[in-house]
């Protein structure tokens, strides 16, 4: 069976709705021939949508019975035979991409040879615009993935379009699942009260990462502040190196940079803000949007920084050897393992070798000492759509890949995230990086620290129109066309109207 990412949409096409109409002509023709009769008609109707749903739940499905209730243990030790009517599925998603999520599917694969999976992958900004008519269609979605809040892919608007996750996950880990599982995974993606889809890892921003291999070449000092942050850059860029590079054009990265600049000034600020706890308009939001310009003014922002997207022109700077710093979270660990920096260079068009690439804390450019700050939400989500093909063979796959041991386990040492099962970490003795002298310490502790971390939400507790009032007024600002104030004030108003 195949497994295509893609979008679908309603279930009911025209051709359903003509048999339905059908049907209803026969039963007016028939009249009442007793209540087996009704019945029967009643059966055949529904088996007649269920089919143009996607055979779910059927007995022909190819999933195993952990999507109907089987236990964890047994679930994840069966191995399954190919079905007689094998279905094209087909999955959707941004993140993590090749050859990641080739190798979560061979893998998954082991266990499953019956269910043969398709990745089809859009950038992070086509994501909305690609999925929405898919759905709203009705047909080729099985497995898309969601974010929380109102970022791309988020839950609060595409989880009509999924099935509720509850029943199957009591089923696969017992009553007790949410003990296992991170809380981010299940609550950013409640929605009235259904589980609209399983968090598969979490992802941290908040951070930098440095070429250190640049930084030993030229003999650049590391920053951990204002003046030193402006040095290095200045360093770099004297040797026809960026220093820094930020696709400030979109507004997403942008968000995580003010965030951190915020966090900065007063930790923990930001988020009391987007739960109405603090006002948008007090001193710590005006500082920070100061600071924000600063970036811009003192020649830490690349020129034309407002002209590019952080993906795919300021990850590919980065990622050939173009700009020694960036400003990306978790998910950017990956690339400190050989293969998977290799394909991603290739994709940014670079055929070096792989190079040793580390985490370190935002500076303190509010100087304050506040630093080593992240804020986390759950990264990106399966869930299974209303209209899949086959939703046992469908759930299978998001169970294993965000419930299972083996399949968290991939996640962990892929070190693209951090796993949502409590009982997995990354199998460091199994984990090879690029250069591990110079990676090993540091990309330890940062993981640590970030799951250490206090509350404090990535996307997950920003509004849609919040979200869009941030993007606009930090471009504002950093433009020149609108005050730190002006844009205080206007955060704020938006606020009050949610």
């Amino acid at each position: 069976m195949k497994i295509y990412f893609s979008i679908a949409g309603l279930c009911l096409g025209a051709a359903c709705r003509k048999l339905v109409m059908r049907r209803k002509q026969r039963r007016n023709e028939v009249k009442m021939k007793g209540r087996k009769s009704k019945i029967m008609a009643l059966l055949l109707t529904t088996s007649v949508v269920l089919a143009a749903c996607g055979n779910a739940g059927t007995e022909n499905s190819n999933g195993n019975d952990a999507a109907s209730g089987q236990t964890a243990e047994t679930a994840q030790n069966t191995t399954k035979t190919a079905s007689s009517d094998a279905a094209d599925l087909v999955w959707w998603g941004w993140t993590p991409g090749s050859p990641l999520n080739e190798q979560y599917i061979a893998k998954f694969n082991e266990s499953y040879p019956d269910i043969s999976i398709t990745w089809k992958q859009t950038t992070v900004d086509d994501y909305d615009a690609a999925i929405k008519p898919a759905l709203a269609n009705g047909e080729g979605v099985d497995i898309f993935e969601v974010s929380a809040g109102s970022a791309n892919g988020g839950v609060q608007i595409f989880g009509s379009k999924a099935v509720d996750l509850t029943d199957a996950l009591k089923g696969y880990l017992g009553d007790d699942y949410a003990d296992k599982l991170n809380e981010a995974s299940l609550s950013s993606m409640t929605v009235d009260g259904q589980i609209k889809a399983l968090g598969v890892g979490t992802c941290y921003a908040g951070n930098l990462w440095i070429n250190q291999d640049l930084f030993d070449q030229y003999n650049v000092k590391v920053p951990t502040n204002m003046e030193e942050w402006k040095e290095a850059c200045a360093a770099f860029e004297a040797n026809g190196i960026i220093g820094f590079v930020q696709g400030a054009g979109q507004g997403a990265f942008n968000i995580d940079t003010w965030h951190a600049i915020c966090d900065n000034v007063k930790p923990g600020e930001f988020t009391k803000a987007t739960r109405g706890e603090a006002e948008w308009t007090d001193e710590t939001f005006v500082t920070a949007l100061n600071l924000w310009k600063s970036l811009f003014d003192e020649g830490i922002m690349q020129d034309g920084a407002l002209g590019i997207q952080q993906y795919p022109e300021a990850n590919n700077l980065f990622l050939s050897g173009q700009a020694a710093m960036i400003m990306m979270g978790s998910w950017y660990t990956m690339n400190c393992l050989p293969d998977t920096m290799r394909a991603n260079m290739e994709a940014a068009s670079s055929t070096d070798d792989p190079f040793a690439m580390v985490p370190i804390n935002f500076p303190d450019i509010a100087g304050t000492g506040n630093v080593g700050y992240v804020f986390c939400d759950i990264d990106y989500a399966m869930a299974v759509s209303t209209c899949a093909k086959d939703q046992k063979a469908a759930t299978d796959f998001a169970l294993w890949l965000g419930a299972s041991e083996e399949g968290q386990q991939m996640i962990a040492d892929s070190l693209n995230l951090v796993p949502v099962l409590k009982s997995v970490t990354p199998n460091w003795d199994n984990v090879t990086l690029v250069n591990g002298e110079k990676q090993n310490d540091a990309v330890q502790e940062y993981l640590t620290n970030a799951v250490n971390n206090p509350d404090n939400p990535r996307f997950g507790g920003i509004g849609a129109d919040l979200n869009q009032a941030m993007m606009d007024v930090l471009a504002g600002v950093a433009s020149g066309t609108m005050t730190a104030e002006d844009g205080a004030a206007q955060l704020a108003e938006v606020q009050a109207e949610q």
